[in-house]
């Protein structure tokens, strides 16, 4: 079954964001702020990307959109960032309602739309389990009732941490949180246009079962300066710097290694 991918890096949409802006001026100019996308890069290196490096299932495509404005040398720092990963692609679009071009990629994307296929969103500062890939695929063979009789069907692993990560090293908490992003994959069936992007994902599960395990974490979420759903008043989450056993989990689990983070995020 095809698995499809999406990350959003910084696209300019119309829409889709909870920081409002007058114009789309306004949104481009936030977005390519040098001190932000700095942050992004460096939450891509070592949060996002090498989960995805590192998945033991390999066969999954990424598409990573970004706008038609990004200037030149972020393009390329984000080509040399991917060039290892063959699962990847990426797909330069003008400002457009942000579900409106996610929906169209993500079924244009599909090499044959009359067979199912899994797709997954991706943050840019989020990090998966290195088997989510595995692990989906197999969640939904066990559910063979479940997509004979509906056309979408969602599968979310709903343990996980949220982490915040700098110069300091990786701090975290473990917690219980359902249908976020992270590590939250979805079942189409054949012929259906449905996506993952028709639906905002702490609602899916109004218009589709959701299949939810919650037996290890298999994601890790970061806190930083530039979360979208975090910068109007949030009650903060308080993390604890990772003890020596952590830092392997992370390491084992999600590919996200504390002496990378601190290396990044130092400058070094």
């Amino acid at each position: 079954m095809q698995v499809i991918g999406l990350c959003r890096f910084s696209y300019p949409a119309l829409g889709g964001f909870q920081v409002e802006h007058e114009t789309i001026d306004e949104r481009i100019s936030y977005l390519y702020a040098e001190d932000r996308l700095e942050e992004r890069f460096r939450l891509m290196e070592t949060v996002a990307l090498p989960c995805l490096r590192e998945q033991t299932d390999q066969e999954f495509e990424l598409i990573i959109v970004i706008g038609d404005s990004l200037p030149k040398l972020h393009c390329d720092r984000l080509h040399e960032l991917t060039a290892d990963m063959p699962q990847v692609r990426i797909v330069s679009e003008p400002p457009r309602p942000q579900r409106e071009v996610m929906k169209e990629l993500l079924n244009e994307a599909r090499k044959d739309p009359s067979r199912p296929c899994l797709q997954f969103r991706h943050d840019d500062d989020d990090a998966v389990s290195v088997d989510f890939i595995e692990r989906l695929r197999q969640t939904v063979r066990d559910c063979p009732g479940l997509i004979r009789d509906n056309r979408t069907m969602a599968v979310d692993y709903n343990r996980g941490y949220v982490a915040e990560v700098g110069a300091h090293g990786i701090s975290a908490t473990e917690t219980v949180r359902s249908l976020y992003v992270a590590a939250l994959g979805m079942y189409v069936a054949g012929n259906c246009s449905l996506t993952i992007m028709n639906f905002a994902h702490e609602k899916i599960g109004r218009f589709m079962p959701v299949v939810s395990l919650s037996d290890t974490p298999m994601w890790v979420r970061t806190h930083n300066g530039y979360n979208d759903s975090r910068q109007k008043k949030v009650k903060p989450v308080p993390v604890e710097p990772l003890t020596t056993e952590q830092k392997a989990e992370f390491a084992i689990r999600f590919a996200v290694r504390d002496d990378h983070v601190k290396r990044a995020f130092s400058g070094e």
